[in-house]
């Protein structure tokens, strides 16, 4: 069901989807080079992952020489706060206002749902989670899937309906009207 923004106002059923915002073949240069600055942009997001955990261990690790051993029971839950980490950093940067990781931001490309709504935390979450579950078992799949289509979208980008796009070309390209 969706929201008839005609003069009625009115809830319409007739099946009707919005379409896509974003057209490959109108605006080629809204995806022109992001496969591989993709690339570029999930290297930087795994440094700025990485630094905070690795300060954590060599935190864990002198406070157990200090503690003289105690505190490296600290090590048990540096694994969980890594994993929250990741997942907290993904969903706050893709739900803040640039809707793009550090990196995405450094590469000049951003999240957008199909229809052209940007990102939010739980689709953030959800898009890190989902890539990390469709690496860890279709790794050269989800990489191919975004070389055969002209949004550059991979595996996790279909199933969740959503696209990464040039930022800065973005804001030059005509946006298809809403219907809601």
């Amino acid at each position: 069901m969706s929201y008839d923004s005609g003069s009625s106002g009115a809830w319409r059923n007739d099946g009707g989807v919005q379409p896509h915002a974003y057209d490959p073949y109108l605006h080629p240069e809204l995806f022109r080079g992001v496969a591989t600055r993709r690339v570029f942009a999930f290297l930087i997001d795994m440094v700025v992952i990485s630094v905070p955990v690795i300060l954590g261990y060599i935190f864990i690790a002198v406070f157990g020489v200090v503690t003289l051993g105690i505190g490296w029971a600290l090590f048990w839950i540096a694994w969980p706060a890594s994993v929250v980490w990741a997942i907290v950093y993904y969903g706050a940067s893709i739900g803040g206002p640039s809707s793009a990781t550090v990196g995405m931001r450094l590469m000049d490309l951003e999240l957008r749902t199909w229809y052209g709504a940007p990102g939010y935390f739980v689709l953030g979450a959800t898009h890190a989670v989902l890539f990390w579950v469709t690496v860890s078992f279709l790794s050269p799949f989800v990489v191919l899937v975004g070389l055969f289509n002209g949004r550059r979208r991979l595996l996790h980008d279909f199933v969740l309906g959503t696209v990464v796009i040039n930022n800065s070309v973005r804001a030059h390209v005509p946006q298809a009207a809403r219907t809601w």
